[in-house]
């Protein structure tokens, strides 16, 4: 079996933990309503867009709902739909924006299953390019951004106002 190594995210997953200790940032985020230090792009009736501040490739998105639960199938139909909507959004988004040659789109629901905050759900929408993957993350135990997050910011935060 062949290992895949991601070192540089240990400092997200350290971080997520110690945060857990001083509550939820999906949660505290959104009530602090400082969107632009938090990175919050749109708020929805039910959920919010939020820059990955921990990206794996530059426009790493993910929505967020403001019901805090670890169970997808707690969320009424209209918060589900409403996630969905926005998932799809941000992909046209990122489309516009960007024009990645793919998408990684998911949930990593528990710890278990890769969650670095396991106790409230977020689905990640990464932009993915020919390449965007090369030995520096590997030997050089490095990723390489080629754009600071508030710079995503400030190009995305624009394309969310008309949703």
């Amino acid at each position: 079996m062949d290992n895949l190594w991601a070192p540089w995210r240990a400092k997200y997953i350290e971080k997520a933990v110690k945060n857990e200790d001083s509550g939820c940032i999906f949660c505290t985020f959104p009530a602090a309503s400082e969107d632009q230090k938090n990175l919050i792009l749109f708020r929805g009736q039910y959920n919010f867009v939020i820059l990955n501040a921990f990206p794996y490739n530059a426009g790493h998105l993910m929505v967020v709902p403001f019901r805090h639960t670890s169970a997808l199938e707690e969320l009424p139909e209209e918060e589900r739909n409403e996630h969905y909507r926005l998932v799809c959004r941000a992909v046209a988004v990122l489309k516009n924006e960007y024009t990645p040659e793919g998408f990684n789109i998911g949930m990593n629901l528990g710890r278990v299953g890769g969650a670095g905050i396991d106790k409230h759900i977020h689905t990640h929408i990464v932009p993915r390019w020919n390449g965007d993957t090369n030995f520096m993350p590997v030997i050089g135990q490095t990723k390489v951004q080629n754009e600071a997050p508030a710079d995503t910011y400030r190009r995305l935060k624009p394309c969310f106002q008309s949703v």
